[in-house]
């Protein structure tokens, strides 16, 4: 088998065997195929589409390229969560120890952000002391005796994905479907779980900015889940505003807190009742919606899910005792508020800019070397379809650097568009796939 002959059926539109697959991803991986053949492969892939049959075996392809986690010693069915990433998505704070304390026995491997906001594990150092450095063995003696564990992605999980990747990123295909989807649903194949609950992001400020692409990418990713043996559903979510109120990694975690004990905010509450009812059905806690919310609303008016926080961050190395006293949590030395400069209502909050100010204050990573402040970020006063009268503050920066802060505040400022009339209100949940 040549790599030559591979790329030229692909670039005439003939569809890859598993075995062609297989060889390319196997040669790649070991470097024996150079990247000037791969880079023309992925270009030719980009062009010429893949069928689903090729995207599946892509995606086994790039799972068994390295480890492949045996969860099987972790009692009960195990439901992984995923998300597409967006401005303000703490989701997996709050989530995990709700299902957890509803019996769904959590084991999430998580990444660090690139770009601007931070990942769960970065939101989760804010806690002092907390470590994401675990064996296989703490991390599944973790999940079996407290019902959660959470731990960086080890560099042998998918290593083809992570080659792939950075050789799509510097030439131009990393907007093919198939290639979006494999990547994400490799590493989900790679970590063991029976089943996978999917929250694909759509608006302004998601990777999918297109409602039918994000439905597309939803549907591309149940498929390969389904035809893996793994139970699959993908909830399409609005990301046309940031999620919840506060945006930065201590922030988020504080907001997280505040929903475990019922007082978070309308919007995110409802995501996590929406992607834990399905992880509840998923692994055979709940038969219904219904019957799945009722038992996520009893875990946050009963305390167990704030005290399964406790609980794994204590197992995790973190101080526990700043889940019941927030304000242990990383603080900034300013917090200034950005007031609107007309009446109306807010028409649109542009996204992806509020994620930037985030990342001007210090709180993302332009490059991996780059150290985040966990304490800054954005708390949000205002959303969209809120009135507003001139001088009422839209949100609250906090941050660390005077510098920081001015180019801050006038992207801020520049993310509301304040209209004459009240916007019609988009629904947070766009449609549930399976």
């Amino acid at each position: 088998m040549r790599m030559y002959d591979i790329i030229m059926k692909k670039r005439n539109g003939g569809a890859l065997s598993k075995e062609e697959i297989r060889f390319f991803i196997e040669g790649y991986t070991k470097g024996e195929i150079p990247d000037y053949q791969v880079s023309a492969l992925m270009m030719a892939i980009y062009f010429q589409k893949m069928t689903e049959r090729e995207t599946y075996e892509l995606t086994m392809a790039m799972a068994h390229s390295g480890e492949m986690l045996d969860l099987s010693s972790i009692h009960g069915r195990k439901v992984d969560k995923h998300s597409t990433g967006g401005v303000g998505d703490k989701t997996s704070l709050a989530l995990t120890p709700m299902v957890a304390a509803c019996g769904i026995p959590v084991a999430k491997m998580s990444g660090r952000g690139l770009g601007h906001t931070g990942g769960t594990i970065d939101k989760l150092e804010s806690f002092p002391g907390f470590s994401t450095s675990l064996t296989t063995e703490q991390f599944i003696e973790n999940v079996n005796k407290i019902g959660i564990a959470i731990m960086g992605q080890t560099a042998d999980l998918a290593p083809a994905d992570k080659k792939l990747y950075a050789l799509r990123d510097v030439t131009a295909t990393v907007d093919n479907m198939s290639l979006i989807a494999s990547s994400i649903m490799s590493k989900k194949l790679a970590a063991g779980a029976d089943a996978i609950v999917l929250d694909v992001k759509t608006g302004s400020g998601a990777f999918m900015k297109g409602r039918e692409d994000a439905f597309a990418l939803a549907e591309e990713m149940v498929k390969i889940g389904k035809n893996a043996g793994r139970r699959t559903i993908a909830v399409i979510s609005d990301m046309d505003q940031p999620l919840g109120m506060a945006v930065g990694n201590a922030l988020e975690v504080k907001e997280a807190i505040a929903t475990l004990r019922g007082e978070g905010p309308k919007d995110f509450t409802e995501l996590c009742m929406v992607l834990g009812s399905q992880m509840l059905m998923a692994g055979g806690k709940a038969l219904s919606v219904e019957q799945a919310r009722a038992a996520l609303t009893k875990v946050i008016e009963d305390g167990s899910a704030l005290r399964k926080l406790s609980e794994f961050v204590e197992a995790q190395g973190g101080d526990p005792t700043a889940v019941t006293d927030p304000s242990l949590l990383p603080k900034a030395s300013m917090v200034v508020p950005v007031c609107a400069d007309r009446d109306g209502f807010v028409g649109r909050i542009a996204c992806e800019d509020v994620g930037i100010c985030s990342l001007l204050l210090g709180g993302g990573r332009e490059t991996k070397e780059s150290k985040i402040d966990l304490s800054v970020g954005i708390l949000l006063e205002k959303k969209k379809g809120d009135a507003v009268k001139k001088g009422d503050v839209l949100g609250y920066l906090h941050a660390n650097d005077e510098q920081r802060l001015e180019a801050a505040k006038d992207k801020f400022l520049n993310a509301y568009a304040i209209t004459d009339s009240r916007p019609e209100t988009e629904p947070l949940i766009k449609g549930i796939l399976q």
